[in-house]
């Protein structure tokens, strides 16, 4: 059928039927009858009203959670996802929406997605990437308050990056994608976010920069003032960075900006090995952040020093810096929540393992994603 042809895509769905087709269905009183079930459910699904939050917290629609995650696996015709990390973020925004939270999502456009295995005759992974058609998506440009496309830029090292911002509706809230696919850039900055982890590991510093970083002015430049800030993973752990610089240029000191971007910060960590966690040389450090330290009032010793951590040798470990910055740190199960305490108890020498703050929240998922529409009316129903 069309739908299986189509990937499940329903904009490439409507594309592809033929007009003819359309023309027979407005005249068909059953599927009108249905077609305007289906808006008008949609209509009052984001009306609000009868939400969690809208029955129980509507105060918290006047502020903005920010979600920021380097993958989201919301649909497959939507390829930005490689595995579990994007799976739980995608059903973070899903369950968030359904819940009527004023969640706000921040990732990457990846023209290119993540590649497709293919096994050859003699046995062999090849890793096959295909081009995302952004027109047979439901991805649309951002605007800023004023109207005018969304454009931020960043600067790394000796270069300045310009960044386009994408958005994809979830339901009641929007996820925000940055793509450095545009003319501006060189074509090595234009590669920056084509492909989910892709490249060496200065890509993947530069990567980190544009999603922490450039995903706080992003929010700037969409008008948008997150209360609260969430960094799922260590990937956007640079947020905490550009957060405290913003307000040491505004007259804070070092300490205030420190604790007031440490009380409004959460952090999911998902790996339970060191090896997981991205460290990176204070070389690249130098090069991507020489200038960037005295804006924060630090030394480069001092700046240095956040991403400091046993298991790192030498290196800057952006887990180390974002739970150093974080009012709230957990993990993704019991178990791991206790495995997690081990490996970071020298961050708190001296306190019981068992007393360290950090705590577990068991990976959910959006039950309606992953039960058939079927059984769905019947839990409903009961």
């Amino acid at each position: 059928t069309l739908w299986f042809l189509t990937n499940h895509n329903p904009v490439k769905l409507l594309a592809d039927i033929q007009p003819d087709r359309l023309t027979r269905l407005a005249e068909d009183p059953s599927f009108l009858r249905q077609y305007s079930a289906v808006f008008r459910l949609f209509d009052e699904y984001l009306a609000n009203k009868k939400s969690w939050a809208g029955t129980h917290h509507a105060d918290l629609t006047k502020t903005a959670i920010a979600y920021f995650s380097a993958e989201f696996g919301l649909h497959a015709s939507v390829p930005i996802y490689s595995g579990g990390l994007g799976i739980l973020a995608g059903d973070h925004c899903k369950e968030a929406s359904d819940l009527g939270l004023p969640l706000v999502g921040v990732g990457f456009m990846y023209p290119q997605g993540y590649f497709r295995q293919r096994i050859t005759p003699e046995g062999w992974q090849e890793a096959a990437y295909a081009p995302f058609n952004r027109d047979e998506s439901p991805i649309h440009l951002a605007k800023t308050p004023s109207g005018e496309p969304c454009r931020f830029t960043v600067d790394m090292g000796n270069r300045r990056v310009t960044a386009a911002v994408w958005k994809l509706l979830v339901g009641r809230i929007t996820l925000f994608l940055i793509d450095t696919d545009v003319p501006e850039n060189s074509p090595e900055d234009r590669a920056l976010s084509a492909r989910l982890y892709g490249g060496d590991q200065e890509m993947r510093i530069c990567q980190e920069i544009l999603l922490g970083i450039g995903g706080v002015r992003m929010l700037r430049s969409l008008g948008i003032s997150p209360t609260v800030w969430h960094a799922n993973e260590g990937h956007s752990a640079f947020l905490t960075l550009e957060r405290m610089r913003e307000l040491v240029q505004k007259g804070s000191s070092h300490a205030e900006a420190s604790e007031i971007v440490r009380q409004s910060t959460v952090f999911t960590t998902h790996t339970p090995v060191p090896a997981g966690h991205d460290v990176f040389p204070h070389h690249l450090m130098d090069r991507y952040f020489s200038g960037y330290w005295e804006q924060l009032g630090l030394s480069r010793d001092e700046f240095l020093r956040l991403g400091e951590a046993p298991e790192s040798h030498g290196g800057f470990n952006m887990t180390a810096l974002v739970m150093r910055l974080s009012a709230h740190v957990n993990g993704v199960s019991r178990e791991h929540g206790r495995v997690t305490r081990e490996m970071w108890q020298h961050f708190w020498p001296g306190l019981p393992t068992d007393q360290i703050p950090i705590r577990s929240v068991t990976n959910g998922i959006h039950a309606p994603t992953w039960i058939s529409p079927e059984l769905h009316h019947h839990y409903s129903r009961s």
